[in-house]
């Protein structure tokens, strides 16, 4: 049992520094050696816990990922919160997340860059990681119509400005490394505000 929680503890280690590697030289300039120089390790000990470069930094996505799901979904099911609660709950971790771990999305912004360099559309590599998140804030929607508690709007219609929101957070925390974010929340209040039925 502890052979395993020190390999995660030394997983988690690892994920830190080939983060800073990453915010560093870029995702196409760190190379699987750079990350083991980093850590203090020889490539041949890193090996051992992650097969190259990109699956280091998928999973610090699926990380932060699962990370947020597993808070949202606490939130879907927590019976004593009303929809609205849930909503601005929701939105308010996800900012959090986001501006806990700005520097991965620094990261995260060059690489769909890259991508769109070769051709590729950096909206699929997105499209497969934030689908899950989709699904459950149109899951606290439905629920909030079916409530009386949100607007009858358009389900899909909603979600999208909400992601439009959370997008946009994040382009603003990765490229103008905004500290103050006082606004961002200002936002989520004004956004929930909007689709609130009239009491």
């Amino acid at each position: 049992m502890s052979i395993v929680v020190e390999h995660d503890k030394r997983k988690r280690e690892i994920l830190d520094k080939a983060l800073d590697v990453f915010v560093d030289e870029g995702y196409e300039d760190a190379t699987f050696q750079k990350i083991a120089d980093r850590c203090g390790i020889t490539r041949t000990t890193l090996y051992l816990y992650f097969k190259n470069k990109r699956e280091i930094f998928v999973w610090s996505l699926k990380q932060l990922t699962s990370g947020i799901e597993e808070k949202l979904v606490c939130f879907i099911k927590d019976e004593n919160l009303s929809s609205e609660d849930k909503l601005r709950s929701v939105l308010i971790s996800i900012l959090d997340a986001c501006t806990e771990n700005h520097r991965l999305f620094i990261v995260v912004l060059n690489h769909l860059l890259q991508i769109q360099k070769t051709g590729k559309n950096p909206a699929d590599f997105v499209n497969r990681r934030i689908i899950r998140l989709r699904h459950l804030l149109s899951t606290i929607i439905i629920e909030g119509i079916n409530r009386g508690e949100f607007k009858n709007l358009n389900v899909k219609a909603v979600n999208e400005m909400l992601y439009a929101f959370i997008e946009s957070s994040i382009f603003r925390l990765a490229i103008f490394s905004q500290s103050e974010i006082k606004e961002l929340y200002t936002a989520i209040n004004l956004s929930v505000d909007g689709i609130l039925a009239k009491k």
